[in-house]
C-alpha cells in the first residue's frame, strides 16, 4: 500500500496538472460514472491529502475521496490521452494533461461534512502544516501497545507505512516492541521530526531513501540495493542480511498482520 509521501506527490501532481480550468470527469469502467457527470466540466480548485487519503476539490462543498489501497494505480499522461480502457475507474483530462485512476479501494463523491468527518478520525500527518505531534503522543504515552504497532495505526499518526515505520524505528535504535507508554516525549520529538523530514524528501524525490550519508552505498563501498521497492534502506525487506552498521543478520517477524523488520542487536533500547 503507497505510504503518505506518495499521496502527497499524488496531490502535488494533480495541483499541477488540473488546477484552473475546466476538467473533464469521466468514468470509463462507470463506477464513478454518476458522479463523474455531475462533475464534469468543473475546475478543479484543490489537491489535498491526509495520510493515505486524496481529497480532489471541485466547486464549492463537492470532493472526489480517492483511497489507492493495496490495489489502487495512478497514471498521469500528457494530452491528448489515449483511449481510456475498461479498467479505469476515473479519468481527469484538460487540454495538456490526463490521469488515470484503476482499483483503487475508495473513489466516491463526498461533501465538506463527509471530508471533515475522515479527517477528524485520522491521526496528524508530519506532512500537513496543521498536525500537531502532541495529539499523536497523547495516544502513545497511554498506550501499552508496542511502539511498531502505533506508528501503522491511522488513528494514532496518519501516512506512516511499514517502510516508514521500520526505518525510523532502526535509525533511532527504538526496539519495535517497546510499549507506547514508555516512549519518552524527548524520544517521541525526535522520532516526528525525523518522520517529518524524511517523508518531505520522500515527496521530493518520489521514492523512500532512509540511510544516512555515510551508509549510502558509495560511502560504504557496498552495491546498492536492488527491490522493485527502490531507495536506500536499513531494514527494511532485508531479512537475513547484515545490519549496515553491526553486521548482524535482520530479523523478520508478523505484528498485526504485517512484516517487521528491525536488528536484533542495534535496537535494544
Amino acid at each position: 500500500m503507497p505510504e503518505g509521501h506518495t499521496i502527497h506527490r499524488l496531490a502535488q501532481d494533480c495541483a499541477t496538472r488540473f488546477s484552473g480550468g475546466a476538467t473533464r470527469v469521466s468514468s470509463p469502467q462507470g463506477k464513478f460514472s454518476d458522479a463523474a457527470t455531475l462533475l464534469d466540466g468543473a475546475e478543479m480548485h484543490t489537491a489535498d491529502a491526509h495520510g493515505k487519503h486524496l481529497f480532489l476539490g471541485f466547486r464549492a462543498t463537492d470532493w472526489i475521496h480517492i483511497h489507492l489501497g493495496l490495489f489502487g494505480k495512478v497514471a498521469f499522461g500528457d494530452a491528448p490521452a489515449p483511449p481510456p480502457t475498461d479498467t479505469v475507474r476515473l479519468r481527469l483530462a484538460n487540454a495538456t494533461s490526463y490521469v488515470d485512476l484503476r482499483g483503487p479501494t475508495t473513489c466516491a463523491l463526498i461533501t465538506d461534512a463527509e471530508k471533515k468527518a475522515i479527517h477528524d478520525r485520522l491521526g496528524p500527518d508530519p506532512l500537513r502544516p496543521d498536525a500537531d505531534p502532541a495529539a499523536a503522543y497523547a495516544r502513545i504515552r497511554r498506550s501499552r501497545t508496542t511502539i511498531a504497532a502505533l506508528l501503522m495505526d491511522q488513528k494514532v499518526i496518519a501516512g506512516v507505512g511499514n517502510v516508514y515505520r521500520a526505518e525510523v524505528l532502526f535509525r533511532h535504535r527504538m526496539d519495535p516492541y517497546r510499549q507506547g507508554r514508555d516512549v519518552t516525549p524527548a524520544e517521541w520529538d525526535v522520532i516526528w521530526a525525523d518522520l517529518a523530514e524524511l517523508m518531505r524528501e520522500g515527496v521530493r524525490n518520489n521514492r523512500i531513501d532512509t540511510v544516512r550519508p555515510e551508509h549510502t552505498p558509495e560511502a560504504m563501498g557496498r552495491p546498492p540495493r536492488v527491490d522493485d521497492h527502490g531507495g536506500e534502506v536499513y531494514v527494511y525487506r532485508r531479512t537475513n542480511q547484515p545490519c549496515h552498521i553491526c553486521g548482524t543478520r535482520i530479523s523478520i517477524a508478523d505484528l498485526a498482520a504485517r512484516n517487521l523488520f528491525w536488528c536484533p542487536d542495534c535496537q535494544k533500547n
